[in-house]
């Protein structure tokens, strides 16, 4: 059985005739942690939304385990992609944070037991077993938004897409969900994360696609394409402070790209202990 995601020539046009996405070809492979970003408008929201059914190309076809999203409905591809959008509120909408979680388990005919189980198990993984009796709308900003992604990774998907998760986080929340993150990674499943938060990506270093007008202009990892001022420059996004000033400083070097204050930290022991 195919496990990844597939982007064959993909157009789509919104009403009205403006054209979101040009001819995009794309895998993301089960496993994968990988960050679409972009300019705003460059295609990004429009492209996640493809992957489970909530949009379908105009042209061109999106394969999710060798499935075409055209074919199938968005409750089937939902099982195993599952979204998390921008503002957690809008997710939102039970009384408590165990209905809020039980809801689509409910949904997906998941026997009470069970439901019973994985909810105490997500709100352990995620740090909220305190707030379970409690109204979603009584957690800060960050503790919604690890709410969101319990509801969806408590159905177990094989895809987690965050569109923006780091808006409205402080440093110590975006700490948090980076560790996060990369627990679930660690664990199996295939992380895909829209942002403009270039510093967040500097410091998980995924897969970095880069979208311009519709299009992907540059696909590779994280060192390669944060580092490359001009293309950044390109999407009206800026590469890592640091980087900027390790090449100001002539600190880069083969194979070590400076991104975050690691590296910066083994370039400098290195040329500390090498000199």
């Amino acid at each position: 059985m195919l496990r990844l995601i597939e982007v064959r020539n993909v157009y789509f046009t919104y009403p009205g005739g403006v054209e979101a996405l040009r001819n995009v070809n794309l895998t993301i492979d089960r496993g994968e942690f990988t960050a679409i970003m972009g300019e705003n408008g460059a295609g990004k929201t429009t492209l996640i939304k493809m992957f489970n059914g909530l949009l379908k190309p105009s042209r061109g076809c999106v394969l999710v385990d060798g499935i075409d999203t055209r074919e199938a409905s968005v409750a089937e591809l939902s099982r195993k992609v599952g979204i998390v959008f921008q503002n957690p509120e809008h997710q939102l909408f039970a009384e408590t944070i165990e209905e809020e979680i039980a809801f689509a388990l409910r949904n997906f005919g998941f026997p009470e037991d069970e439901i019973a189980r994985r909810i105490d198990s997500i709100l352990r993984f995620t740090g909220l077993e305190k707030y379970k009796g409690s109204s979603p709308f009584m957690l800060s900003g960050g503790e919604k938004k690890r709410l969101a992604l319990a509801s969806i990774l408590v159905f177990d998907p094989d895809y987690l897409v965050l569109d923006e998760p780091t808006i409205g986080q402080d440093p110590e929340q975006k700490d948090k969900l980076l560790q996060f993150l990369v627990e679930v990674n660690r664990r199996g499943k295939t992380v895909i994360m829209v942002t403009h938060d270039v510093e967040f990506v500097a410091e998980c270093k995924p897969r970095v696609i880069l979208m311009r007008r519709g299009e992907i202009i540059a696909d590779g990892s994280a060192d390669k394409i944060l580092a490359d001022e001009d293309l950044m420059r390109s999407t009206s996004l800026l590469p890592p402070q640091i980087s900027v000033f390790a090449s100001k400083l002539n600190l880069h070097r083969p194979g070590c790209t400076i991104l975050n204050v690691d590296d910066a930290f083994r370039i400098l022991v290195g040329l500390y202990v090498g000199g």
